[in-house]
């Protein structure tokens, strides 16, 4: 997450409280769906395709069954795409699964307006019918400009508009946690 022209205000998780909450949205993704018969997880560039991995990690390891992980990009499905840039970053979808009647779980770090599980949903239907679709976000900080909710959260954390929540994985960031910025 680029920090210019953002000033740190709280941490909101550390790593730990970070992994307590995708080790109980696992346990609460297994107990909905009564298992992991028929369950894929699908994680949303960029941030919750390696919280999509960390939730498979533990459904191995208290279920003993993987479940499969696939990446959705939905860059090209947004409809603030000509606000973006005149050449959007697309970093890429693998989904190597057939998605058709199956539970599918979307994972994304932050749910904030509805706009990009909006247009994940968007996507995924293009792709397939699966027979249900749910929303894990580790975040959900308000704001919804669509009527969508997530199934599972990691933390509620309301939110003014002039500030940004910034989720920090290893993989993108070198370390764990997620902090809360003013806009300067």
């Amino acid at each position: 997450m680029a920090a210019h022209n953002l000033r740190e205000k709280a941490t909101i998780m550390d790593g730990a409280a970070m992994q307590r909450a995708l080790v109980r949205i696992a346990h609460e993704i297994i107990e909905k769906n009564g298992g992991t018969q028929g369950l894929l997880l699908v994680g949303i560039q960029r941030r919750g395709v390696p919280l999509a991995k960390e939730l498979a990690r533990v459904i191995r390891d208290v279920e003993g069954a993987d479940v499969p992980v696939g990446v959705l990009d939905i860059t090209l499905y947004r409809d603030d795409l000509s606000l973006l840039s005149e050449h959007p970053v697309v970093n890429g979808t693998d989904i190597p699964f057939d998605i058709n009647g199956k539970a599918l779980v979307m994972v994304d770090d932050v749910l904030y307006t509805g706009r990009t599980a909006r247009s994940a949903m968007d996507a995924l239907i293009e792709m397939g019918r699966p027979r249900r679709i749910q929303l894990a976000v580790l975040i959900d900080r308000g704001h919804r400009e669509l009527p969508i909710r997530a199934d599972y959260i990691g933390k509620n954390v309301p939110t003014a508009q002039s500030e940004v929540v910034g989720v920090h994985v290893p993989r993108f960031d070198g370390r764990m946690d997620v902090l809360l910025y003013d806009k300067d």
